[in-house]
């Protein structure tokens, strides 16, 4: 797999913001408000959350939507926020779900605060998502991301029940990733253009678009479980000990005889490390093309992506939509 200049991915990162730099602000202040309690313990958690933010790519999608179907507005900052208060909150899950201890190289909210209390900060985010949205009485937005939040739990629940099975074929991993990070992408860049026009058809437009860069979006994660060195704050490896078979592998086993397929198995249901499990497996799958596959695919998905983009007038907005897609697939965490 090709190296990438990190530099110039934060640099793209910075560049495309600057359309919305002060809309980013108004976002942040509002993300704040609607986060932090009167006082407690939970206010202690909650201010580790926000100092330890992540990219913002949900919100940024929200805003760069709306700038390019319309105009930013206070509609737009609600869908930002309620995004990211409901994206949050589906992460602390996760890590409770998944027993992980680090997230982007921080200790996770269960490992500090254990599960009970991780368990309860993550409802208390949904519930003030949920209450922001019924506040200013944005019901077409609530039931986007509604609809997301279960599709999300659905995607989860398939790929658990299939991690038990180790049977999971190439079209199930595809609806697995669709229902569980790519039907959230598509709701940002939907509300986002939700806030700024009603033209049905560039609702739709923009919920594809949000559709195909969250499979491609999902396939570039998958790929990083297999570098042994990586900047996603999680270990390497991390997908196959918890026997999830993702797009390189499920290529690997189609295209491996009897014996070959005997052997990925045993490997993958082995109690050795995850660091002797990852270094037998990239070779089996790079010797099979299941990288070069898995990249070809994302790449396919990036210009359906891009595709629909070309239905927007030209806008610096438009522009910046154009390079978090190139950043998506290029980035290193």
């Amino acid at each position: 797999m090709h190296k990438i200049n990190e530099k110039f991915i934060m640099n793209t990162l910075d560049i495309l913001k600057n359309p919305i730099k002060n809309e980013l602000s108004i976002f942040e202040k509002r993300f704040r408000e609607n986060v932090l309690a009167e006082g407690g313990t939970i206010n202690t958690i909650l201010g580790y959350l926000i100092q330890r933010k992540g990219k913002q790519l949900r919100p940024l999608l929200v805003l760069l939507s709306a700038g390019a179907c319309g105009e930013i507005n206070d509609k737009t900052y609600t869908a930002a926020t309620f995004v990211e208060l409901m994206h949050t909150a589906t992460l602390i899950h996760d890590d409770v779900v998944d027993d992980s201890h680090m997230r982007r190289n921080f200790l996770t909210i269960n490992s500090l605060w254990k599960n009970k209390i991780a368990v309860l900060v993550g409802d208390y985010l949904l519930a003030r998502g949920l209450l922001l949205a019924v506040k200013k009485g944005e019901y077409a937005m609530l039931e986007t991301i509604s609809e997301a939040v279960d599709m999300m739990s659905r995607g989860e629940i398939l790929q658990i029940k299939k991690s038990r099975q180790l049977n999971i074929t190439e079209e199930e991993y595809f609806e697995i990733i669709r229902q569980k990070t790519a039907s959230l992408i598509a709701a940002c860049t939907k509300i986002g253009a939700q806030s700024a026009t009603d033209n049905p058809e560039l609702l739709e437009n923009m919920y594809q678009f949000g559709l195909n860069l969250g499979i491609a979006f999902q396939i570039r994660d998958d790929l990083f479980d297999y570098e042994a060195e990586n900047q996603t704050g999680k270990p390497s490896g991390n997908d196959i000990q918890e026997k999830k078979l993702t797009l390189p592998l499920i290529f690997t086993r189609n295209k491996s005889n009897w014996r070959q397929r005997r052997k990925l198995l045993k490997i993958i249901k082995s109690k050795r490390s995850a660091e002797y499990k990852l270094a037998n497996i990239v070779t089996l799958v790079d010797s099979k093309g299941g990288f070069d596959y898995a990249q070809r695919e994302m790449l396919s998905y990036k210009e359906k992506a891009l595709s629909h983009l070309e239905k927007l007038p030209d806008s610096e907005y438009k522009k910046s939509l154009v390079m978090l897609v190139d950043y998506v697939i290029d980035r290193k965490q």
